[in-house]
């Protein structure tokens, strides 16, 4: 695998010896390279049965997909992404870890200007929306 698929970190408590955004990056990165969960987990400190746990956590959908997409599993239903989504991807930014010649070289982070467009959008929606059924209910009223 060449291009290893962009992704929104589990939101985490904090802890310096846990998996950060970047550990989680990183990860990912040693998975494709060694194709081994066990010693991609092991480069980054952390142990196999903790990448699992990490995996099955609520908000770990996209980190889930990029696993499967390193590994090569059969095609992954994408899910709808909710506002909550939209508002993770826009707390933890978005990373990819980069590949050359197969090795594992680094992660770029950016942040993820589309999902910040996307939630005001649904949030304008929203308001709008609401904005209208309340003229509504007035209209029906006098």
């Amino acid at each position: 695998m060449s291009r290893i698929p962009s992704f929104s970190p589990v939101p985490l408590r904090a802890r310096k010896d846990g998996w950060t955004p970047l550990r989680q990056a990183e990860f990912l990165g040693w998975l494709a390279e060694t194709r081994c969960v066990e010693r991609a987990a092991g480069r980054v400190g952390m142990s196999r049965e903790s990448a699992y746990r990490l995996r099955r956590k609520p908000g770990a959908e996209e980190f889930a997909a990029a696993w499967d997409a390193i590994l090569g599993a059969p095609g992954t239903v994408r899910r709808k992404v909710t506002l909550d989504g939209l508002f993770q991807r826009i707390k933890y930014d978005r990373y990819r870890p980069v590949l050359r010649s197969g090795l594992y070289v680094g992660t770029i982070r950016k942040p993820d200007n589309r999902a910040l467009l996307r939630a005001l959008a649904r949030l304008d929606r929203l308001i709008s929306d609401g904005g209208e059924e309340d003229r509504g209910a007035e209209g029906h009223r006098n």
